[in-house]
């Protein structure tokens, strides 16, 4: 359902709204429907007025970034989706306080190597996450046995009025994979990181050491949105999925991949239904075998077709 009075609204506040944009352009797994309306503010003016029109209009609203961890579902996402990407790309380093600061749609990997590039020590973990700042934040996004929310001092969030609020650490209420942010409506703007100095040539070497690993144990070849299921206590998915037999195993055009097999893969067209099927599948059959239930990490958006 499209509403020409909502796009006329942001259009007189400078705001570009596409319609029916394919979310399969926006995600790492370059698989997904269309959005009923579609916004890349270039401020964080822009974005409330984004906020406050949705809002208005009785527009449920989706914020994305770089669009790991994420499948949209065939038929795509109702109401408005906002993507934080270039414009909400700039940061801040501070090295007399050994802080970073970054806005919600600057890469996470990015922002790891201006910290070592700058000698400070404690993002070096993010590396691995090719995920955006805000959606870090969000998900408390970790790698290699490190966590965001060990680093993060603060963040700024905009609520659904537009108003922006400084939440510390503590506010957020951090868990594995889990910030408040994933309970309520909330939405990153800029975050402070509080690191400490360290040595350039020791995290570059063990930042490169773990860029190999990743190069020979994963399938970075192929569209894919990192690590499909959390590792359960005591084991890893990937080893439950492969002695459950089912590396390789295809469902159209989505491979639990050969490599790594808690990865799904997209071997070129690839449909969200394809991807939750392996899913599912994964899960009935470890759950069968070991008795235990597989959690997924990815965030599903949408609807099927």
């Amino acid at each position: 359902m499209h509403d020409d009075s909502f796009v006329q609204r942001l259009a007189g506040e400078g705001v570009k709204v596409i319609r029916g944009e394919p979310m399969k352009r926006h995600t790492t797994w370059r698989i997904g429907g269309p959005a009923d309306y579609f916004v890349e503010p270039d401020s964080v003016d822009a974005l409330r007025a984004s906020v406050s029109a949705a809002r208005d209009h009785g527009l449920p609203i989706t914020v994305i970034g770089r669009g790991s961890n994420t499948l949209v579902l065939d038929g795509g996402i109702r109401g408005l989706v906002i993507k934080l990407h270039d414009a909400f790309a700039h940061y801040e380093v501070h090295e007399e306080e050994c802080a970073v600061y970054a806005m919600a749609g600057r890469s996470y990997v990015a922002l790891a190597n201006i910290a070592i590039r700058h000698g400070l020590s404690g993002l070096e973990f993010a590396t691995g996450i090719p995920g955006s700042v805000g959606g870090a934040v969000m998900m408390n996004a970790g790698a290699y046995g490190r966590e965001t929310c060990e680093v993060l001092d603060w963040a700024e969030v905009m609520d659904e009025t537009g108003a922006v609020t400084r939440l510390s650490n503590r506010d957020l209420h951090f868990g594995y994979r889990y910030s408040v942010l994933k309970d309520r409506f909330g939405i990153v703007t800029w975050a402070k990181f509080q690191l400490r100095p360290g040595q350039r040539d020791e995290m570059r070497s063990l930042v490169r050491q773990w860029s190999q690993r990743r190069i020979a144990t994963q399938p970075l070849s192929f569209p894919n949105c990192g690590s499909v299921f959390r590792n359960p206590e005591g084991t890893h998915a990937a080893r439950l999925i492969e002695e459950a037999g089912l590396k390789g195993l295809v469902r159209g055009q989505a491979m639990i991949s050969d490599k790594h097999a808690n990865f799904i893969i997209n071997l070129g067209n690839a449909s969200a239904s394809d991807v939750l099927w392996l899913i599912r599948h994964a899960q009935a059959v470890v759950r069968e075998r070991f008795g235990i239930q597989l959690e997924t990490e990815v965030r599903v958006l949408g609807e099927p077709l």
